[in-house]
């Protein structure tokens, strides 16, 4: 049994620098600090242990100031991180320029994506031109360019001048809904612009990174191989997104289904995919273990092929974790020392974050850790709860026992993040992993045969045929009905509170601690009692909400645990739009009790709402009709002034249906006559209780 006290405590100095680290990475992101104050406090900090560090006669009294002084630094350096890696705070980042500039350079920096209307490209700003002259910027941008003969001409590194103001990149406001300004700011993007052939110009210049250049290439090559000899085009996505992590040929529907049968991360490159890679190495290079020149070049190789597949895979933050992880171990090997699992992965994380701090937050990274974590406490006490005789049986509950394992500490970030439970995850990650492996082993022979007739036909349909069979039974498995539990709602809190719970049924688990036993269910009732007061307020809500969805009326009237919905988005936009909102209040399509509509008018138990969606003359009269809010939606031929003659209404809502030349004209109207206005696509979604 493992011990975790002092002596273990000792053992992995990389956990206790990764406590402080993070925990000022999170201070940082919620609090800011300034900058000064920060380094005093970490000089402060600093001189406080160099101070007992040279006092050999209170060093050992003071031992614990020592320690909490070390503790302080590290929380003072992830802020610090923080602080030098958003690039707003930067003096150079384009943002501070932007309002003055009247041309901007870019540089492409991946080739263009071909999308339904246009293609699209990650581009880096490098100068912008005021008073006329170029100054030097930092920052990222995503364009779009409209589809003509003269955009797949661009390629990575062509620099391009643009004569078009950008557009800060915003949140739609729908509630519950992915935030992805934050997204894109974490990866020092904060402008998007859409151009036409008129907005820009090439410069015929094409600045390259050789490197990024090679990576590009070769990928490019891969996708060709692929396309061509996988037959079918849903299993070269799957062939593409397996071995490369390449998703944008990936039907969504089948992401969905590998997502309701829980391996989705078969198809999201991470370490099972690196495992695989390292397991084919050491199966490779066993033949030559006795030769001495093997000692040195052994790792040397493993090295240059794991970093080599990961730079190629995108250097996603799930396979920058296993490729750090596998780093440290094959250099531990190759120093003829004994890892701690528990201190190696504590040592990459601890690397990622001092890299890029932002890898926190980043829903990969945080399932990677939490899995294999996972999977080192949970997996032999799992393990342990059958003995098999039969080696082949043996090796099935084994497999299930990882698998298990696995989901302990990731099941509160699925829940939080995903609101849903696979419950068939077991069958189907029984099945996908080792197919996957022949997959993915097949894929490679595939890139090695390409140039020979006759093998690469057959690999090419044998790959086909595996990828086939894996995605037929996961469609067949996601829909039974009771393969996945949706429409789960938990808050952050709720999710610290499952941890916790999780952490005191491991303590019992690991070391049998009798009162972590009893401690862990009375976390649970507390969860429980939390969400059975939360199902209670649900039942008494009653709310309007107008979605933010482009050129869309999207409007959802939510009564109890029901909600009925009015406009015309598909059932695509409503997945990614409108279910978030609908998890969130805990409701699904079904009859209103206390909400009366008849018509275009809403009537809850306290407001009214008046939805206008055609033009309509209406004539004056005395008194004015009372209703609460307007809803101006479908671009109608109306005029406010109009309106307000007729009702007596304090506030308008304008949704994204409607043209901006005609919202721009009613909000001028609004304030003419001193009304209160809501603009969808302006200032988010529209949320009120009736």
């Amino acid at each position: 049994m493992r011990r975790y006290g002092k002596q273990f405590w000792r053992s992995v100095p990389f956990i206790r620098l990764l406590i402080p680290l993070t925990a000022g990475i999170v201070f940082s992101h919620y609090q800011q600090i300034p900058v000064r104050l920060q380094f005093i406090l970490s000089l402060i900090s600093i001189t406080v242990i160099f101070l007992i560090r040279i006092s050999s006669k209170f060093r050992y009294q003071l031992r614990w100031i020592n320690g909490l002084s070390f503790n302080f630094l590290f929380i003072c350096v992830g802020c610090l991180l923080m602080h030098f890696q958003n690039i707003e705070n930067d003096a150079a980042w384009i943002g501070n320029h932007i309002s003055k500039a009247t041309a901007i350079s870019v540089l492409l920096q991946e080739p263009l994506t071909a999308k339904p209307n246009s293609y699209k490209a990650l581009a880096k700003v490098d100068a912008v031109l005021v008073n006329g002259e170029w100054a030097m910027v930092k920052g990222n941008l995503l364009m779009y360019f409209k589809k003509d003969s003269i955009a797949p001409a661009l390629q990575y590194g062509s620099q391009i001048i643009i004569q078009k103001p950008l557009q800060a990149i915003t949140n739609p406001g729908n509630p519950g809904g992915f935030d992805y300004k934050q997204y894109c700011a974490q990866q020092d993007i904060h402008y998007q612009v859409y151009l036409q052939p008129k907005d820009y110009f090439i410069t015929g210049k094409v600045l390259k990174n050789s490197l990024t250049e090679l990576l590009i290439n070769t990928r490019s090559n891969v996708l060709s191989i692929f396309r061509k000899w996988v037959p079918g085009e849903t299993e070269a996505g799957v062939a593409e997104a397996l071995l490369i992590g390449y998703r944008d040929d990936l039907d969504k529907d089948l992401v969905r289904s590998y997502s309701n049968t829980g391996v989705v991360h078969i198809i999201a490159i991470s370490g099972l995919h690196l495992g695989m890679i390292y397991g084919l190495m050491l199966l490779i290079l066993k033949p030559f273990r006795k030769q001495k020149w093997m000692r040195w070049a052994k790792p040397l190789l493993i090295l240059f092929v794991l970093w080599g597949f990961s730079l190629l895979a995108g250097a996603a933050a799930s396979i920058l974790r296993s490729v750090v992880m596998f780093s440290f171990i094959v250099i531990g090997e190759s120093l003829g020392r004994r890892t701690n699992i528990y201190n190696t992965l504590a040592a990459s994380a601890f690397c990622l974050l001092v890299y890029n701090p932002y890898f926190f937050w980043d829903v990969g990274f945080q399932l990677s850790y939490t899995a294999v974590l996972s999977i080192v406490l949970f997996m032999k006490p799992i393990y342990q709860w059958f003995y098999f005789k039969n080696k082949l049986l043996n090796a099935v509950w084994q497999l299930n026992a990882i698998t298990i394992s696995a989901q302990v500490l990731t099941l509160p970030i699925i829940l939080y993040y995903f609101h849903q439970f696979p419950n068939l995850f077991l069958f189907t990650n029984f099945i996908a992993v080792p197919l996957s492996g022949f997959i993915l082993y097949g894929e490679l022979l595939l890139l090695l045969v390409c140039k020979i007739p006759f093998l690469n036909v057959y690999t090419g349909k044998v790959v086909s045929f595996l990828i086939n069979q894996m995605n037929a039974v996961i469609e067949r498995t996601a829909r039974l009905p009771f393969s996945v539990i949706d429409n789960i709602q938990v808050s952050l809190l709720q999710t610290i509170a499952l941890y916790i719970a999780i952490g005191y049924f491991a303590w019992w688990l690991l070391q049998k601690k009798r009162f972590a036993c009893l401690i862990s269910p009375g976390i649970l009732t507390i969860f429980i009692l939390v969400r059975i007061t939360r199902f209670i307020h649900q039942s008494a809500q009653q709310k309007l909400i107008v979605y933010n969805i482009a050129r869309q009326r999207a409007i959802d009237i939510i009564d109890g645990n029901a909600y009925r919905f009015i406009g015309d988005a598909s059932s695509t936009d409503q997945n990614f739009h409108l279910q978030p909102s609908r998890v969130l209040h805990g409701v699904s399509q079904g009859e209103l009790a206390n909400t009366h509509i008849n018509d275009q008018l809403i009537a809850g138990q306290h407001r009214s709402v008046l939805i206008i969606d055609k033009t309509v003359y209406y004539i004056p009269g005395r008194p004015r009709i009372p209703v609460d809010i307007i809803i101006l939606s479908g671009n109608p031929r109306i005029y406010l002034s109009q309106l307000a003659a007729v009702f007596d209404c304090p506030q308008y809502v304008f949704d994204s249906s409607n043209p901006l030349w005609k919202i721009q004209y009613w909000k001028k109207d609004a304030d003419s006559l001193h009304l209160r206005h809501h603009t969808i696509s302006e200032q988010g979604a529209f949320e009120m209780d009736l």
